[in-house]
């Protein structure tokens, strides 16, 4: 018997069919049987399914006499399922990786319920993903299992029949079956958590609910929209054939009916025009068949909830159309506020760049407006430490703000505090660029720190690149290029890549990484502070796991199995997930473990570096920050030639990595699980790649930096000549992809 019984309905998926069975039969979790029950889809998934059945002997393949709909496919699909839980998945959906694992686990800590809820994200045709806004009741914490009564905020889910795992036995004890119709999650849900004897919630998204384009049943415009009255009619039957559960859930379901109906009918193009009177009409009269007294609409929608209640067609027209005209209004006056607003800044810019510049002031930034850190943090820090007098800004979205020190001036961008400190500070420290609309004034500094030591081509090495070029304007990259009087480089090799893909006027200062001067001054104090602050059980081994973003991908890469890689590594080893900060979102979604500890959020990677004993990535730049700390970096490379393809790379990191190199998942554990992770061989490796990449890395980068800069002391530090002294800028015109290394001229010196 197995586990589990994934049941598929398929009608015209031919297009997303593959990816769904095999998003099924990948799972590293493998005690499953899939039931795919073809509703006598006229195209050819037919066909698919017999290929799938004919090559894994998990596959059955069960074929309709007729078209019936999805809920008797699946019902189909249920009388044939042995396994201990049902788990329904439409058949141009996908599960995501390791989500049977997570199901079965969650359901051996909660008890075995009846039913296990769990997330789910929308993933729209034209590539952008939403959760679910009401999944926060999925929350894990509290007392399992429950009954709905314990947490009735459950019914405000969406009605789908895919997002929950039933146990088989008690939907045979309760009789429920799926019937036909457009919706017929609603007859099915609402029973289901009813009639359940036990519950739970996984707060994890276990499947992609793709939205099509086209064909998608419920986008369609069509008078079959009606049947979401018929299948409230069937929840209202069950609660009048359970009369245990009516008086408890009636107000509840009388206000989801009001809810349900009034979005159908207020979303554009479901209804035909001459069928919209008529849906009220009806809603008029099943609203007051099913309504229980003291039901009160939510806030915020008792006026839309009435109007539909009393079949009011006419007014709710003629309001909504009043909304809409409302919000073009609106609309419009705020693009005609922000074109004064914007207007009245460059004025206020061009007055205060007309004042003198402050010598004493100095404003930092770092990736377009996110929080105190990377090359810039260090610096501003290091500044107020060794400059007398100096007044430092850091420019910010507001909800980073927490992360400046309290000594240093708070900016939003955007504000005329922002331009007025652009205007007339002295220095400027970006590790990327400020405003295109920035002027540097004769007098102002301006140091460029970049972000990391480049592995993947940059500026004007991405000319030839389109994928991630995109739509990069170079005239104006070298423009701002112009602007800089010093670029920071952390070795030799950072210096070859910036002057040639940067051609502009400014002085190299390698001097090495100011970030990772924390790295050579961090005490074991504070490296057991910050593993207690993350969670970090005591004695465990913490990886860091941070793969950098892909340009030739819209949304970020899921390329690690993590439940799987953790289950088979063993409860020594904690996985902490950084996704990169391009993609704005956790990599891991729901709830922290205890051994799965998404940092993506974490204002400082600085901090993510001490606290963890080694590093996975891919070809993310902070490989080399990492081996500055000599502890085990592995590098996972399943997509190195699509990568090198698309962005391109200065070297091949594979033939010169700074530790040990996987190119599957099963490589990647076994590098752990044999320990070769932190060998002889693996340290060998780093020790050669810190030679190259690291020579600078004392703790005093930052200072070197300043000194120079800021105190114009430069005896007994690196030698620094200014690129149009070593050689004339290169014309444009094609570049080697590669900048062979020729080593470091001179050791760094304090």
């Amino acid at each position: 018997m197995p586990r589990f019984s994934v049941i598929v309905p398929v009608y015209q998926a031919q297009a997303w069919l593959h990816a769904c069975l095999e998003s099924v039969l990948a799972q590293s979790f493998t005690d499953l049987e899939l039931i795919v029950v073809d509703d006598c889809s006229p195209d050819g998934c037919g066909a698919i399914v017999e290929e799938f059945a004919g090559r894994d002997p998990r596959v059955t393949s069960v074929r309709l006499p007729r078209h019936s709909g999805p809920g008797p496919a699946r019902t189909a699909g249920m009388e044939r399922a042995i396994g201990d839980y049902l788990v329904f998945l439409n058949g141009d959906d996908t599960l995501t990786a390791g989500a049977l694992y997570a199901l079965s686990d969650r359901a051996k800590e909660t008890g075995e319920p009846d039913v296990l809820l769990y997330d789910h994200v929308c993933a729209h045709w034209s590539g952008g993903t939403a959760r679910d806004p009401h999944a926060r009741h999925l929350t894990e914490e509290g007392t399992v299992p429950f009954r709905l009564a314990d947490r009735p905020g459950l019914l405000e889910l969406r009605p789908a029949v895919w997002n929950k795992a039933c146990r088989r036995d008690f939907v045979t004890r309760a009789g429920l079956t799926l019937p036909s119709g457009l919706y017929e999650g609603v007859a099915w849900t609402y029973p289901v958590l009813m009639a359940a004897g036990s519950l739970a919630t996984l707060d994890r998204v276990c499947v992609h609910h793709r939205l099509r384009r086209h064909g998608a049943a419920l986008d369609a415009t069509t008078r079959r929209h009606f049947d979401v009255f018929e299948q409230y009619d069937r929840v209202f039957a069950f609660l009048d054939a359970h009369p245990e559960l009516s008086a408890a859930w009636r107000p509840a379901l009388s206000r989801q009916l009001v809810g349900h109906v009034t979005e159908v009918f207020a979303r554009p193009g479901r209804l035909p025009r001459d069928a919209r009177a008529a849906f009220l009409r009806t809603a008029r009269a099943r609203c007051r068949r099913h309504r229980a007294p003291g039901v009160r609409p939510p806030a915020g929608a008792r006026v839309r909830h009435a109007l539909v209640r009393f079949g009011a067609h006419r007014t709710y027209r003629c309001l909504l159309a009043a909304t809409r005209l409302r919000g073009r209004a609106g609309r419009v006056a705020r693009r005609v506020r922000r074109g004064v607003k914007g207007a009245l800044l460059q004025l206020h810019y061009r007055v205060q760049s007309r004042l003198p510049v402050r010598e004493k002031d100095a404003v930092f930034a770092a990736y377009g407006g996110r929080g105190h850190g990377c090359h810039p943090g260090a610096l501003e820090t290091a500044m107020r430490e060794l400059v007398p007098g100096i007044r430092t800004a850091w420019i910010a979205h507001p909800r980073h703000h927490h992360t400046i020190p309290t000594g240093t001036r708070r900016l939003r961008p955007g504000t005329a505090a922002y331009w007025s400190a652009l205007a007339r500070s002295k220095y400027l420290v970006n590790n990327a660029d400020f405003d295109r609309g920035l002027v540097k004034r004769p007098g102002q500094v301006f140091v460029q720190t970049q972000h990391g030591t480049p592995l993947k081509h940059m500026g004007l090495d991405l000319r030839e690149r389109p994928a991630a070029a995109r739509d990069t304007d170079f005239d104006a990259l070298l423009r701002d290029a112009d602007q800089w009087d010093y670029v920071v480089s952390a070795n030799r090799h950072s210096t070859l890549v910036w002057e040639r893909v940067f051609p502009a006027g400014y002085t190299t200062l390698e001097y090495g990484s100011p970030r990772n001067d924390r790295f050579q001054r961090a005490t074991s104090a504070e490296v057991t502070r910050l593993r207690a602050s993350l969670g970090i059980p005591h004695g465990a081994v913490a990886v860091l796991y941070a793969p950098t973003h892909r340009d030739h991908l819209r949304g970020q890469r899921h390329a690690l199995d993590l439940e799987r890689m953790l289950h088979a590594l063993g409860p020594r080893f904690v996985l902490l997930t950084r996704a990169h900060h391009r993609y704005d979102a956790p990599m891991t979604t729901g709830e922290p473990t205890g051994r799965l500890i998404d940092v993506s959020d974490h204002p400082s990677v600085e901090s993510l570096c001490l606290a963890s004993d080694a590093l996975v990535t891919d070809y993310s730049s902070l490989m080399f920050d990492y081996a500055g700390l000599d502890r085990p970096v592995v590098l996972h490379v399943d997509d190195w030639e699509a990568y090198e393809a698309a962005r391109g790379t200065y070297f091949d990191v594979r033939e010169f990595p700074p530790g040990a190199v996987a190119r599957s998942q099963d490589e990647l554990t076994d590098i752990f699980v044999t320990g070769h992770w932190a060998g002889s061989r693996s340290a060998q490796l780093r020790r050669a790649f810190r030679e190259r990449f690291c020579a600078y890395d004392d703790g005093g980068a930052a200072e070197r930096v300043v000194r120079h800069v800021v105190l114009g002391e430069t005896g007994g530090l690196p030698a620094v000549v200014p690129q149009a002294e070593r050689y004339p800028a290169p014309a444009v015109g094609p570049r080697p992809d590669r900048v062979p290394y020729q080593g470091l001229q001179r050791s760094p010196q304090r």
